[in-house]
């Protein structure tokens, strides 16, 4: 599932580098398919130049190239995938005809579709196959109109997706597809977990520097996505201010985790296990089926204890999960002893990097 604002028809071969443009940390991945076999060449973690700020096309340009430079790939073919405040996703009925027809409706009417004026966004959709099991009604409605699909869309500003465009091709790369970081953990897990995935209803939970998002699936559709307003650095800033330690001792405590600290983290976990509670809720009402398993990425996932607390919140069982559990390593020595410790933060770039084959 990738939804691509921008989606090539250049040949790349069988490589990809694949980015995650993080708002502290970028994380990317050098990915190779052969038939069904993937395998992962090698990763970068580099420090975002800004946080608080969108990147200028400039500035995105020099981190691009120092991104693919510390990963040395031999393609220069590159799937881009951006922040949940960039990318809109959401689910819409719209009538059954060809996506760039869909693309055209919703650019000309989005209120109808997606309930806000979109000026100047560019849209794609994704049709949600019809469930095997479900059952057409007895009787078909009178007048009922012509026939509606049920559809993933994404949008995102058009002078953004320019803007990306440009700063890949003026860091010496070609841009292959820019598309919504909020679906890689979906196309990850799925290869990752392919039998919890088709027959399972989860949630999946990306702990991200400013926001966490939750999109739940059930037999693996998705059925509910969320932004909440919480990320890591919220939880590690907390932690800094209540001690009044530094903020990256703090990011060590948080995953190091001493017991002592416990009541403090708490105090600032637990307002995003609640909002997580409310979405599951949500969807538990509105389909008559409970969420069993929480699997959660990102770099906060690390901390044992924060997964404990999450998992009282959510009355469900909430475990960590390794997005390059169906890959093979071509990795450098130095980097192949350290992919265990940060396999959860390259969830997001190695969805991409599925979704872009």
């Amino acid at each position: 599932m990738a939804l691509p604002f921008l989606n090539s028809a250049s040949k790349r071969g069988d490589q990809i580098i694949a980015i995650d443009l993080g708002g502290r940390t970028t994380k990317a991945v050098s990915m190779q398919r052969k038939a069904e076999t993937w395998t992962l060449l090698n990763y970068a973690l580099v420090d975002a130049p800004i946080y608080e700020k969108n990147l200028s096309p400039e500035l995105l340009t020099e981190h691009l190239r120092a991104v693919c430079q510390s990963l040395d790939a031999k393609t220069r073919h590159v799937a881009l995938c951006v922040g949940v405040a960039d990318a809109l996703v959401r689910h819409a009925d719209l009538p059954q005809m060809p996506i760039s027809d869909m693309r055209q409706i919703l650019k000309n009417n989005p209120k109808n579709y997606l309930q806000q004026d979109l000026p100047g966004h560019l849209f794609d959709c994704y049709v949600i196959p019809p469930r095997a099991a479900a059952k057409a009604p007895e009787k078909p409605k009178i007048a009922a109109g012509p026939p509606k699909a049920r559809v993933l869309v994404a949008a995102a500003r058009k002078q953004f997706v320019d803007d990306m465009q440009a700063a890949v091709r003026n860091a010496g790369l070609i841009p292959e597809q820019i598309s919504p970081g909020l679906l890689g953990p979906l196309n990850a897990f799925e290869l990752s977990l392919p039998e919890v995935f088709a027959r399972e209803v989860v949630a999946l939970v990306d702990i991200g520097f400013k926001s966490t998002s939750v999109c739940i699936l059930q037999e693996g559709e998705l059925m509910l996505s969320r932004v909440v307003g919480i990320g890591g650095d919220k939880i590690t800033s907390g932690l800094a201010d209540a001690l009044g330690i530094s903020y990256a001792e703090a990011e060590g405590i948080k995953v190091g985790m001493p017991a002592e600290v416990q009541s403090n983290l708490e105090a600032l976990v637990l307002p995003l296990g609640r909002e997580l509670r409310a979405s599951m809720d949500f969807f538990e009402h509105q389909y008559d089926r409970a969420v069993g398993q929480v699997f959660i990425t990102g770099a906060t996932s690390r901390s044992e204890l924060i997964l404990q607390m999450l998992q009282a919140e959510l009355m469900a069982e909430c475990k960590q999960w390794n997005p390059l559990a169906f890959m093979r390593f071509a990795l450098p020595p130095v980097q192949t002893s350290e992919i265990e410790g940060v396999a959860t933060q390259l969830t997001v770039a190695v969805g991409a990097g599925v979704s872009s084959f």
